[in-house]
């Protein structure tokens, strides 16, 4: 009869940076910026992690979005859309997530060497806990601003939130809503925008009623069976993208490198704030 020997468990840390919405920069996107920063390529970069091509360009339009400075810039060329670059803050910020992981990982080494079997299984229902309590949302678009200006209405609030240094983003909500959040000048928001709700225009001299117009060129198409995703890309490195029909790509000529105007309207901004 062979005698099992027991099993010794240790405790891995894997160091997350996540907002209220979901993870903005874990080990995978890590080392898809670091990719990025060695062969200056989307495709490679995304073959070495590995991840599809589509969520490798996700994963950056939400780290850019979500980010105080632009992580990765892109030049236009090619199918799959030229080249890729990190930027200065993007390397800084790989070099002080790499460190903090080593030191987060010492201190798990640490309380793994104090943890007995039950104190190991009550962490790992805390770690349970926690993983349901984490909020996640299904919009393509997330974007963190500061109020810029509000307008009061008879029954509703129109919302200016600044993005960046160039582009904001106006929403209308109600006065009840507007008294839940808070909102205040220079208070920041969290605005959701769901790519079925953006559309695109090429033709600079079409007026438009919709209260958003951000103006770009085309960084990526995805093509699917019936729709295709469009991902705009904003001066500030900052993307938006829209869920179209495979005939109007082709009828715009949305190819990466075209100016393109993402434009939605105000009722289709969802805000939310965070205490």
């Amino acid at each position: 009869m062979t005698t099992r020997r027991p099993l010794h468990h240790k405790l891995l840390g894997r160091l997350n940076v996540d907002t209220e919405f979901g993870s903005f920069l874990g080990d995978t996107r890590i080392r898809l910026l670091e990719a990025i920063g060695r062969y200056g390529s989307i495709t490679q970069a995304a073959k070495a992690v590995p991840l599809s091509y589509k969520a490798a360009w996700d994963a950056i339009d939400a780290m850019n979005n979500l980010a105080d400075e632009t992580l990765v810039e892109r030049s236009v060329g090619g199918k799959h859309g030229g080249g890729t670059r990190l930027t200065p803050y993007g390397e800084r910020l790989i070099t002080l997530f790499r460190a903090l992981e080593q030191e987060y990982q010492q201190m798990v080494d640490s309380l793994g060497a104090r943890l007995g079997d039950h104190e190991a299984a009550d962490v790992a229902r805390l770690r349970r806990l926690m993983h349901r309590m984490s909020m996640h949302t299904s919009a393509r678009n997330q974007f963190v601003g500061v109020v810029n200006s509000l307008r009061e209405g008879a029954v509703s609030f129109e919302v200016a939130l600044r993005i960046d240094a160039t582009e904001q983003i106006c929403a209308v909500i109600t006065r009840e809503s507007a008294e839940n959040l808070g909102l205040a000048i220079g208070g920041e928001v969290h605005a959701f925008v769901k790519a079925s709700t953006v559309m695109i225009l090429t033709d600079p001299q079409v007026r438009l009623s919709a209260r958003n117009q951000l103006w770009g060129t085309v960084a990526a198409v995805h093509d699917g069976a019936v729709n295709s995703e469009v991902s705009v890309a904003l001066g500030s490195g900052r993307t938006v993208t829209a869920t179209v029909t495979r005939d109007s790509v082709a009828r715009l000529e949305l190819v990466p490198g075209a100016p393109a105007c993402a434009f939605f309207d105000a009722s289709s901004v969802i805000l939310a704030t965070f205490d």
